[in-house]
């Protein structure tokens, strides 16, 4: 009988420990002497985007960090059943834990509840949950070294998905946003991997809610340009390739395969253009 008692006496002892260990939490807030700059990234003019503006499937997607100190190398959105998660792929190790929420409060949660340091192929990355797209993402992360928590913001960038991934009632279009038959101009925005540019704004024709865009490059060595599967020429070569091309939707970057004589051979080359519906004249 007294063997028994000792060993449930140990058995509590134990379980209690580990109940213990289980509520540690970790360090605590960074001090502001401890903090570098924090950089704005957050556009107040930004519109949430949800997971139920989005088609399921899992996207690279760019994302904006408040502190040079945090190194993301790249991230992949997974969208299902109306949630959205990101893998955010990190430099290093030197973060070995993340919360979704304020510091002062990951200082108080329990290890267990915290978002871990994983690896996979791709490198190392934390898993996190994210209601919305362009809009201030508040969290935590944990310094392996210092170990202390570092408040941190986050803006997943809705306009680095590709075009696919939002549903089509959700694009801004020349129907959602109700423009009449006619002439506008649009600012406009190319980038990409080359060097080649377009004038701003552009020249945009609504016909029967139709939407095309006249863009002129600054230079005439672009024999074509492929949008959306569709292959188009220029319609001028004078004072830079001009192109008629649709505005699938506005506010968003679509993709562009740019055909440049400039190189030798000539070489197809990947763009994002946006043209904006801000102050649409």
């Amino acid at each position: 009988m007294r063997r028994a008692a000792f060993a449930l006496i140990a058995l509590f002892v134990l379980l209690t420990f580990a109940a213990a260990a289980e509520e540690t939490s970790l360090g605590s807030v960074a001090s502001s002497d401890d903090m570098t700059e924090v950089i704005d990234i957050v556009d107040e003019d930004m519109t949430p985007v949800t997971a139920d503006m989005l088609v399921d499937g899992v996207y690279s997607i760019d994302v904006d960090v408040s502190s040079s100190m945090f190194k993301v190398t790249g991230c992949s959105l997974t969208v299902s059943g109306g949630q959205m998660t990101a893998k955010l792929y990190m430099k290093s190790a030197a973060y070995s834990y993340m919360y979704p929420g304020e510091a002062e409060q990951a200082a108080q949660t329990p290890v267990q509840s915290l978002v871990p340091l994983k690896e996979d192929d791709a490198g190392a990355y934390f898993e996190l949950p994210v209601d919305a797209l362009d809009t201030a993402y508040i969290c935590a992360a944990y310094s392996a070294r210092k170990e202390v928590w570092y408040p941190r913001t986050l803006v997943f960038r809705a306009d680095s998905l590709p075009l696919e991934a939002v549903k089509p009632e959700c694009l801004v279009t020349a129907v959602s946003l109700g423009l009449a038959d006619g002439s506008y101009m649009s600012e406009t925005a190319l980038t990409g991997q080359g060097k080649a540019s377009v004038a701003t704004p552009s020249e945009i024709e609504v016909s029967d809610g139709v939407c095309t865009a006249r863009i002129v490059f600054g230079t005439s060595k672009i024999d074509y340009i492929k949008l959306a599967g569709e292959t188009f020429y220029p319609v001028s070569t004078e004072n830079g390739a001009t192109f008629d091309i649709p505005v699938i939707a506005f506010d968003r970057g679509i993709a562009l395969i740019v055909d440049s004589t400039a190189i030798t051979p000539a070489t197809e080359v990947p763009y994002t253009i946006i043209f904006s519906s801000e102050g649409l004249q």
